[in-house]
This record gives structure tokens, C-alpha cells and sequence, in this order.
């Protein structure tokens, strides 16, 4: 059989970090072979539900979506057999703690999570469990298995950049680079460049022909 049609075990990496931003080197690193059965993604969106008195129905107001989970399970074989020899639970207390309590920021460490071709995601610990499945005659285990739950953990800037939130009855604020011209922020934004009077008017802009670089413009949100 050609190696290229052998099951192979992807190498998993999780990186820990102290800041919120991810900002600087790692403060640890885990990286194991995962068994790939199963990874799951889960997203839930969250609505508030508005009936009318004497309906039968409900409309979905969208609310907000929440954070991600990322679960996915470790194998980890002390037994050589996958020509990786490692202690266990040495291996498992490296784990606990890259993604554990961190007493320096008194909270748990910010991970980065990576695995195969999966995008690299931000997260924090949420849940593990650990499941030994093979011990020597004297109780040592040589094998375990380490379910772990992730969740999203993206700093605002980073949410708001994903959430691309573009719509007209949104509030919107920009900061102007050399050349941007209000007329053409407002047909970005509000897909009317004649909006521009009342955006000048709402920030106090008398001369919006000579914007300065780096001023920040607030982009009311339009009634609906």
C-alpha cells in the first residue's frame, strides 16, 4: 500500500498566551499527535423572540452570535507503538498547564489552537476530561485520551473586523486617511453620497472638503 494511503496522525499545537491581544512570544507550548475521529464546531446565535398578543407566531429579532466552541480529543500513547514514546502523565500535566490556570494574570492562559489544515483560533479553555485507557502492572497509564471544549476568544477589533457589519442602521465610525473624501465615505456606508450634510452636521465638520488625516467621523445609523 502507498504511504499516501496510510491514515497518518496530524500533529495538534496549542500556544498560550498572557495578553488578550496575543501581543509577544508564548509563554508555553503543546503539541501532540491527535487521533482525527472527530472535530466539532459549534456556533449558536442568540434572538429575542417578539409575538404580538393574540398571535399564533413569533419574529426573530437577531440579538447576537455567540461565541464558537471548538471540541476536539487528544490521544496520547505511552506505549512507543506509534514510534513516539512519551510519559503520559508527564504529557498530560504539560497540557493542564499551557491551557490552565496561570497565576501571573490570575486567570487562565489565552490559547491559539491549531490543527492540520484548521485556521488558527483564538480561544480559551472551557472543559477537558481525561480518559485512561491502558496501565502497566503497577498503575501507571500508557494511555489516555484528553476530550477538551475551546471557545472563542477574539479581542473587539478582531470580532468587529469578522463580524463585517456594514449595514446602513448600524453605527459607524471611521478614522479619514489622506484622500478620503465624506461624499464617497457616505456612499461606502450608507450607499448615498449625498448623506454627506448630515454626517458633517452630526460631527460638527463646517468645512468637510479639508478633512484632516487621522480624524475620526461618527456615521449615525439611518432609520429604518
Amino acid at each position: 500500500m502507498p504511504t499516501a494511503d496510510r491514515g497518518t496522525l496530524e500533529k495538534l499545537m496549542i500556544l498560550a498566551y498572557t495578553t488578550p491581544d496575543y501581543s509577544g512570544s508564548p509563554v508555553g507550548r503543546f503539541e501532540s499527535f491527535v487521533n482525527p475521529n472527530e472535530i466539532t464546531l459549534a456556533y449558536e446565535m442568540e434572538y429575542d423572540a417578539a409575538q404580538g398578543a393574540g398571535t399564533t407566531n413569533s419574529r426573530m429579532n437577531f440579538k447576537k452570535m455567540k461565541p464558537g466552541d471548538l471540541a476536539l480529543s487528544f490521544f496520547l500513547d505511552g506505549t512507543g507503538a506509534n514510534g513516539h514514546p512519551l510519559d503520559v502523565q508527564d504529557k498530560i500535566a504539560e497540557f493542564q498547564t499551557v491551557t490552565g490556570y496561570n497565576g501571573d494574570i490570575h486567570r487562565p492562559n489565552y490559547l491559539k489552537v491549531t490543527w492540520g489544515t484548521l485556521q488558527v483560533k483564538r480561544c480559551v479553555l472551557k472543559s477537558a476530561s481525561i480518559v485512561y485507557k491502558l496501565f502497566r502492572p503497577d498503575g501507571v497509564p500508557l494511555r489516555a485520551v484528553v476530550s477538551a471544549n475551546f471557545t472563542d476568544n477574539s479581542d473587539d477589533q478582531t470580532r468587529v473586523a469578522l463580524a463585517q457589519d456594514h449595514s446602513p442602521d448600524l453605527t459607524h465610525r471611521r478614522v479619514v486617511k489622506a484622500g478620503d473624501q465624506l461624499p464617497v465615505l457616505c456612499n461606502q456606508i450608507y450607499g448615498d453620497p449625498r448623506l454627506y450634510l448630515k454626517v458633517a452636521q452630526a460631527n460638527g465638520i463646517d468645512d468637510f472638503r479639508h478633512i484632516p488625516p487621522g480624524t475620526e467621523i461618527y456615521f449615525p445609523p439611518l432609520e429604518k
